[in-house]
């Protein structure tokens, strides 16, 4: 068995891979934003159910929005506005004559409005997990900046703001200032301020008053206490991602307006393009043009909806195929497992299972103690039919029957559907799936699975899985536990903290420890279940020595389950659990461990998975995200394992390290969370089951390398005395995986020939540089003299020398496969005397990225394990950026 160093923090994702091949057409169905005729729709704001009910919340939140639509308009040149806006009001807020939601809930939401939990005050942020030109996840603000006018003095209006957001959220573009180097040496050997455009005008200020630029600089460094005072009348329009705040930017910096010598994380992310090029390139832009001159864009319409009451409602395949593999009884173990752990209280829960016909089990039940568990546990189906033959859509229909008899629709009501026939008629019943207002969750069993089953949840916003067909695999337990009401109050909600399962010889003993962290610990309960004989010998420890016994578990022997609730709030530290195989043959051993919360003030630990897609296509990799956070602060340097559990084959694990590599940078950095003595000593411990996805056109045959390297986005470029020092993470043979087997640098004194034509750039000789393994930080110095030197170097065009840059790389592998082209770094070749620009090394925007490509036979799979990044705007009077407003 696997044993876990239980001196850091854990994390655990597991992913299935499914080979299945989706319709191509229903693919691009049920997305959120949609743009059509210029105008956005089906944007969801969510107010989080632990804001307080605030009657101005909802008007600030339509002012916002409404004033951003015009302000978008103009800054897009009459391309984009938003025109339909839906508000997700909480369920613990006062009924007032609202809507009832739908198929929206808190965690799809483009836009949140939660507290920090923590005094670090009110900055908007957007969460970017992706790269350049991608869209983000989501965009937060809290209450009190919607609320309190005070703030806009320093933001700016919350219109503009949200627009600043928006331009994250949908295009991917980043911040165009560097709260950590706020001044640099452009190429010309002159003091520049890091801003876009360069025509937002202002002075340098000294400790004694206004002063010369160059009086900023000593002896290489930057004199403390220097900042440049923005004039507070501007001509300049642009631009909207630097200070969105100065009332004369109305603009984002194209490309005559950008500065791509300005050190922020736009030019880093972007290889130094305008945050306008990027925009115009996208989708959105590609796809339409702009309105008439005549014509102005209608006032965006607002639609007010609140959740109701929390109803699921289990659709079960008792078809004869359930018999096969154990997959009834494991189904069995993890609907009790979710009825009596999982669902939260005061939901309405009821019960319908299906063969060739529907049958409701159960009508709908409100949770409101053990008993009412218990009793809708008795109520599943407890054996196989003799049909092979399923009808999914007669199952999901007994399920609607069910849910309807609440308040007479499925709106916002929840499907937990899981099968294992294949049933070619699924698409019939689709559009009355989608028409529902019901969320449906789908876990597929075995791989007989139908093909179009993943699109009823994708068509509905619901979450799919993958169980294969494994004794020893807690996938199933896994889904279920990952199920949640989708409110956003991660205070009600089960954490799994442990999730584990293993093929036990007779006599011998499966033996874990399970780390209880202090933010969790009430209603913790243990799971332990099997697949033959009778039980095993258990027996749990937790911290301060107390012992367990199986005698003290609740066990059910028809269902295999032995379940144990901690009383009160579990004892933080490291919890012992050991199984003993008394029998005489194999038993396959499971256990899993959820908790919640273990106070109301403090938000616990938890770990988000998702991908970035349903479906890729041979050969390109499938991106798995995760974000670690306590609240909405990152986790730094927590241990990250990923299992990805194959259609056939053993499980893979892949190790993630806090490492730095990846592909994803943030904007503007938040603290870490601080840790206490206790979580230090112990860490934690977390399981997120991260669905299913599949791969597309896998060869059967052996195949011919068509992995190449991956790309770097990490590369710095520093000037050190006379030389270059170039750093980045080292990319893998396939794209993160292996070695690489060289590197292709070159460089220019022009931004536009290396961005246009790579190939004839000037090379640098790398000959004495060899690849490391991916992952690992590299470092490489050259002197940029030997290459630059005489007019043939020059720019044309240029008037005036330019002592700059512009370097670039690209990995390639044993089969001659290139990565694509870096991001471009840049360096001032010209120091004055006495001085250095500014600090030798600008630090990492985002700190704590894991990363890590595994090639899964012939499938590649990307892990990013990314933190929940801050784009901290930066407002008037903001002293420590070093810039002020006169």
């Amino acid at each position: 068995m696997t044993h876990r160093d239980n001196e850091g923090l854990v994390c655990s994702l597991k992913f299935l891979i499914l080979l299945v091949a989706l319709n191509p057409e229903l693919l691009s169905l049920g997305a959120g934003v949609q743009l059509q005729d210029n105008g956005y729709d089906g944007l969801l704001v969510a107010i989080n159910p632990q804001v307080s009910e605030d009657q101005n919340l909802i008007p600030n939140i339509k002012k916002m929005i409404t004033e951003a639509s015009f302000y978008l308009f103009n800054a897009t040149k009459r391309r984009v506005f938003f025109r339909n806006i839906k508000i997700l009001i909480p369920a613990t807020w006062k009924a007032n004559n609202y809507s009832k939601a739908k198929q929206e809930s808190y965690e799809k939401a483009n836009v949140i409005v939660t507290d920090w939990y923590g005094a670090h005050g009110d900055d908007p942020y957007t969460l970017q997990y992706r790269w350049c030109g991608k869209e983000g996840k989501y965009i937060h603000f809290t209450p009190d900046f919607l609320l309190n006018d005070d703030l806009t003095a320093g933001y700016g209006s919350r219109g503009k703001v949200f627009v600043h957001e928006w331009a994250h959220l949908r295009w991917g573009v980043f911040d165009e200032y560097n709260n950590e180097k706020p001044f640099y040496i452009n190429g010309q050997n002159q003091i520049k301020v890091t801003r876009c455009s360069s025509d937002i005008t202002g002075i340098f200020v000294c400790e004694k008053g206004p002063c010369p630029q160059e009086n900023c600089i000593i002896s290489k460094l930057f004199k403390e206490g220097c900042m440049f005072i923005y004039n507070s009348t501007q001509n300049a329009t642009a631009s909207i991602m630097f200070m969105q705040s100065l009332s004369s930017v109305v603009e984002f910096c194209n490309a005559s307006t950008h500065n791509p010598e300005a050190p922020n994380l736009q030019n880093q992310m972007c290889s130094l393009r305008s945050a306008w090029d990027v925009i115009t390139d996208s989708a959105d832009f590609r796809h339409s043009s702009p309105m008439s001159e005549t014509k102005l864009p209608p006032p965006p319409t607002f639609s007010l909806l609140q959740a109701g009451d929390k109803v699921v409602c289990l659709v079960l395949d008792v078809s004869s195929k359930m018999a096969e593999a154990d997959r009834l009884l494991r189904l069995q173990q993890a609907a009790e497992f979710y009825l009596m752990q999982i669902v939260e209280i005061h939901t309405f829960v009821g019960i319908a299972s299906f063969n060739s016909k529907g049958e409701i089990r159960a009508q709908l039940h409100q949770i409101n103690n053990d008993d009412d568990r218990k009793l809708l546990v008795s109520y599943l189906p407890a054996t196989v039919s003799a049909e092979a033959e399923t009808s999914i859509c007669s199952g999901l229909k007994k399920g609607f029957e069910v849910v309807e008899k609440l308040n007479g629709k499925a709106h916002g009501s929840v499907m937990v559907l899981v099968t294992s026939g294949d049933d070619e008629h699924v698409a019939n019943c689709l559009l009355t799936v989608q028409s529902s207002g019901s969320t449906i969750h789908t876990i597929a069993l075995g791989s007989s699975a139908v093909e179009n089953l993943e699109e009823l949840s994708h068509l509905t916003g619901g979450l799919k899985f993958f169980v294969p067909d494994k004794s020893n695999s807690n996938s199933m337990i896994d889904a279920f536990s990952r199920i949640s009401s989708g409110t956003g109050d991660v205070f009600q909600q089960h954490i799994q903290l442990e999730s584990t399962g293993e093929n036990v010889q007779p006599h011998y003993q499966l033996k874990n420890t399970v780390t209880m962290d202090n933010s969790v610990g009430n209603d913790t309960a243990f799971l332990v279940t099997w697949q033959t004989s009778g039980p095993p010998e258990i027996v749990l420890a937790d911290p301060s020595g107390r012992k367990y016994y199986t005698d003290d578990f609740v066990t059910n022997l028809t269902l295999q389950t032995a379940r144990l609730r901690i009383p009160g709030t579990a004892k933080p530290g490291l919890w012992m659990y050991t199984l003993n195989n008394t029998h005489d043959s194999l038993q396959a051993l499971k256990v899993t461990v959820t908790s919640r919360a273990s106070r109301s003030a403090v938000p616990p630990a938890t770990v988000e998975a998702f991908v970035e897609r349903d479906s890729t296509r041979f050969p390109h990799p499938m991106m798995i995200y995760a974000n670690v956070r306590k609240g909405f602060y990152p986790i730094l340097n927590a241990t990250v394992t990923a299992t990805i559990e194959p259609e056939t084959g053993d499980p893979v694990m892949l190790k993630l390290f806090d490492d730095g590599a990846g592909n994803i940078q943030m904007n503007a950095p938040r603290t870490s969370v601080g840790r206490s003595e206790e979580e230090q000593k112990w860490g934690f411990s977390r399981i997120s089951s991260g669905g299913s996805f599949s791969v597309l056109g896998v060869p059967a045959d052996p195949h011919a390398d068509v992995f190449p390297p991956c790309k770097i986005i990490d590369l710095e470029a520093v000037k050190v005395e006379d030389q270059v020092t170039l750093s980045w993470t080292a990319p893998g043979e396939d794209f993160d995986e292996g070695q690489a087997n060289s590197y292709e640098i070159r460089m220019s004194k022009s931004l536009q020939n290396i961005q246009d034509d790579f190939n004839n750039a000037i090379l640098v000789n790398t000959s004495k540089l060899t690849p490391q393994q991916a992952g690992t930080k590299e470092i490489f110095t050259f002197s940029p003299k030997l290459f630059t030197k005489g007019p043939k170097y020059q720019p044309e065009g240029e008037a005036q020398e330019n002592h700059r840059i512009y370097v670039a790389i690209r990995a390639i592998d044993r089969n001659s496969l290139k990565s694509a082209v870096s991001n471009i770094a840049q360096a001032s070749l010209f120091i004055p005397p006495n001085s250095a620009p500014v600090l030798a090394r600008d630090r990492l925007i985002l700190k704590g990225i894991l990363t890590a490509m595994g090639l899964i036979g012939i499938i590649c799979l990307t892990i990013v394990v990314t933190h929940c990044i801050l784009n901290k705007k930066k407002t008037a009077d903001n002293k420590e950026n070093g810039m002020k407003l006169l």
